[in-house]
């Protein structure tokens, strides 16, 4: 690999309090003119029985004023507490329309210690300036069992989410919305074997769609946005770089002209199939690779070299 001063760092970002960064969502902060990370705040360090360190998450937050070379933890989002206690938040997705910034987030009650016997939900809010956040809603899905919100506009204007429903097979369903407040179910779109984390963007003319297999990503293409033709896995086979030596996870993806960064996160110590139970087995590093598309197939690559600079959206 080529020595090259706009290559990505490896791993890209850890977080330093709990060394759990997961599902993250970059975003342009257009207020303070640098990017933002917001992910998963995993308590890989923390104690606790059964899958509570996944719990009691916060949202992390990182940013770059470099186009994304070097990443500061700033800490986490406040303003988020619907009810007393210590709670969940998971899998954020976050858009920008009209002015202000909307949020979806999966939602638990509390720090369960099992994964089944608790419901989930995804919860609607907006800010100025991804700091200050108004709750709107939560939102009536296909279940009480629903994660991980992607929202893109169709081809007609309207708006689209796709997301998790754990109380149908795993499967990811949809929602569709004039206004970002008010959703409508659709159903099913994606069935066949569980996943989860579906993210949606537009690269070379063609709306894509990436699920979380948990074997890799899951590669769907569409000409519409609403009907998709299953195209196979990336990062499935396991990088050559620090802490990328592992299937990549549930994805963000970020569209720069003719091609896009796929930020994602690994669990670089942890062996296939088994339980996490040490702060090993548990923590997590965020990686970025590059995305193309040659002749109508999405194309990834973890270990080709690339420049990694990232320019701000023009509105």
């Amino acid at each position: 690999m080529s020595i090259n001063e706009f290559a990505p760092k490896a791993p890209l970002f850890r977080d330093p309090i709990y060394d759990g960064a997961a599902d993250p969502v970059v975003i342009w902060n257009r207020q303070a003119a640098e990017w933002w990370m917001i992910y998963t705040n995993r308590r890989a360090t923390a104690g606790g029985l059964g899958v509570q360190w996944v719990h009691g998450t916060d949202l992390g937050v990182a940013s770059s004023a470099d186009g994304g070379q070097n990443w500061l933890y700033r800490g986490t989002l406040t303003g988020l507490e619907l009810e007393w206690g210590r709670n969940t938040f998971w899998a954020p997705e976050i858009i920008w329309h009209e002015d202000q910034y909307h949020m979806y987030v999966s939602y638990i009650q509390g720090i369960p210690q099992q994964w089944a016997g608790h419901s989930r939900h995804i919860i609607h809010y907006t800010s100025p300036d991804l700091l200050k956040w108004t709750y709107q809603s939560r939102l009536q899905l296909s279940s009480e069992r629903v994660i991980d919100a992607c929202v893109h506009k169709l081809p007609d204007g309207k708006f689209r989410m796709w997301y998790k429903d754990e109380d149908h097979h795993s499967h990811t369903y949809t929602a569709d919305s004039d206004d970002l407040y008010n959703w409508t179910v659709v159903g099913p779109v994606i069935t066949g074997r569980g996943h989860e984390g579906p993210n949606v963007f537009i690269l070379g003319g063609s709306y894509w769609m990436l699920v979380d297999e948990w074997r890799g990503q899951g590669v769907y293409q569409s000409e519409n946005g609403i009907d998709w033709v299953n195209q196979g896995l990336i990062l499935d086979q396991p990088g050559q770089r620090e802490d990328d030596q592992a299937i990549g996870l549930h994805a963000d993806v970020v569209v720069q002209g003719e091609h896009a960064f796929i930020f994602y996160f690994t669990h670089p110590e942890r062996k296939p199939g088994q339980p996490e139970r040490t702060y090993q087995d548990r923590r997590t590093s965020i990686q970025v690779a590059k995305l193309t598309v040659n002749d109508g197939r999405l194309i990834c690559d973890r270990d080709a070299p690339f420049d990694f600079r990232m320019i701000a959206p023009e509105s």
